[in-house]
């Protein structure tokens, strides 16, 4: 569809919202609430995906859909005379790869709509100042880059020393008043800190009843990432940036979210940066996890000076499913990152799978192979990095075993045969590929200097 004067209208008041952002990098932007257009709003709706679930209200997608513009026209008349009232989120579970529960809040769709539109105006203004070490949740920007930084600047900066950053609970921490005061560093719209005000103070509904939100910010909302992002920025980022300046070796950083991994040349400096950064998250209502933090020997000296001191092989670090460890090319011995799936994470999708073919256990076996198709498919889009070909290989072999287990279960007088269930295989379930080049290749592409 070609775009409308008012879709023209409005991507040139948020391109000259981020030449300003670019320019006068100290400027506080008083009027920004104007952006926010029916345009935007139904751009934003229709983002949304259609089968997303419905909040404390159960108004869905399909719901919404009926009478649309009159329902956004109704809602752009309420924000912008501030009659607009932000509703609870619902508070639901899902299991996370440990076995622990991770809450989620299910904003209405009407706060996803606004949450959205005004996500997509601070994003003109952030992105000019979010440093390049932040890759979590922005626009062109992925987890597979920050493993290519990561991988980068390990391999061609002296790094000796790993400091994995764990922030204990950073979203059910963050400080209410102490992330307000950061937006309001460069957002100076009443309007638009009104309604983060709102977004904030809202609340969750959980077994029937009203809960106050004194801290954090409820994951699973639209501008959660965003104000996640703006509280790390000047938290973290800009802090170790400015610590950086003062320290004698190099010194690297890559965070996702509020994952975030260290480098240093040397070992001093990075338990000093630790005691230092402890001190600093304190000051703004966050910790360091006291046992997932951890300080390791990483390196491309790493295991001939472990070696020549008795300890063993260099330890090892988790990061965007990917556990990394040291190693050498098979052609010319050079130090390189190896990255392989974690474990765990790997046998719980296994388990879930094997979860799903059980309930799927009487489905035809055009429909199973599929489902099976799609799911081994999308796990190789994320996994299939370089050098990890075994893990992909023992997935693959594993995937094929549950179906096979599952197909013998159908009938006591059902034997399939491996002759059978191989010609299953090859017709559904993918083959192992590589699809992501090397980090180098990847990185040098999209920072050609």
């Amino acid at each position: 569809m070609r775009p409308t004067q008012g879709d023209l209208g409005m991507s040139q008041g948020l391109e000259g919202v981020r030449r300003a952002a670019k320019e006068r990098k100290q400027e506080k932007f008083t009027a920004l609430l104007h952006h926010l257009s029916i345009d935007l709003l139904r751009e934003c709706f229709y983002n949304i995906k259609r089968s997303v679930a419905a909040g404390v209200d159960q108004v869905t997608w399909k719901m919404y859909e009926q009478g649309v513009e009159d329902r956004l026209r109704d809602l752009h008349d309420r924000v912008h005379r501030g009659a607009y009232r932000a509703q609870p989120s619902r508070r639901v579970y899902i299991l996370k790869g440990d076995g622990r529960q991770r809450p989620l809040g299910v904003a209405v769709l009407e706060d996803k709509i606004v949450q959205q539109a005004v996500t997509r105006i601070l994003n003109q203004i952030y992105e000019e100042d979010f440093q390049g070490v932040s890759y979590g949740f922005r626009p062109g920007r992925s987890q597979h880059q920050a493993l290519d930084a990561l991988t980068v600047g390990i391999e061609r900066k002296k790094v000796n020393w790993i400091l994995d950053l764990d922030i204990r609970g950073f979203f059910d921490n963050i400080n209410h008043e102490q992330l307000v005061q950061y937006v309001e560093q460069r957002i100076a719209d009443p309007r638009i800190l009104r309604l983060i005000r709102k977004w904030l103070k809202a609340g969750v509904m959980e077994d029937g009843g009203w809960k106050a939100t004194e801290v954090g910010t409820p994951q699973g909302s639209s501008i959660s990432p965003l104000l996640a992002n703006v509280y790390l920025h000047y938290a973290l980022d800009l802090w170790v940036v400015a610590w950086r300046r003062r320290a004698r070796g190099d010194v690297i950083l890559v965070r996702y979210a509020d994952d975030a991994v260290l480098g240093f040349e040397n070992r001093d400096e990075a338990e000093s940066l630790r005691r230092e950064l402890q001190e600093q998250l304190r000051k703004v209502g966050l910790e360091l996890h006291p046992e997932k933090t951890r300080l390791m020997e990483f390196g491309r000296f790493a295991a001939s000076n472990r070696k020549r001191r008795g300890e063993g092989k260099p330890e090892t670090f988790d990061f965007l499913g990917f556990t990394h460890m040291c190693g050498r090319t098979r052609t010319t011995g050079r130090f390189t990152v190896r990255r392989k799936t974690i474990g765990k994470r790997m046998r719980a999708k296994l388990q879930e799978i094997r979860q799903k073919l059980r309930q799927r256990m009487h489905d035809a076996v055009p429909e199973t192979g599929k489902w099976l198709r799609s799911v081994v498919q999308g796990y190789f889009n994320y996994h299939a990095v370089p050098g990890n070909g075994k893990r992909l290989l023992a997935f693959r072999d594993a995937v094929s075993r549950y179906w096979r287990q599952t197909l013998r279960r159908r009938s006591q007088r059902s034997r399939i045969d491996w002759e059978r269930m191989e010609r299953l295989v090859r017709r559904w379930i993918p083959s192992v590929r590589i699809l992501h080049p090397y980090p180098s290749v990847r990185f040098d592409a999209i920072h050609p200097r």
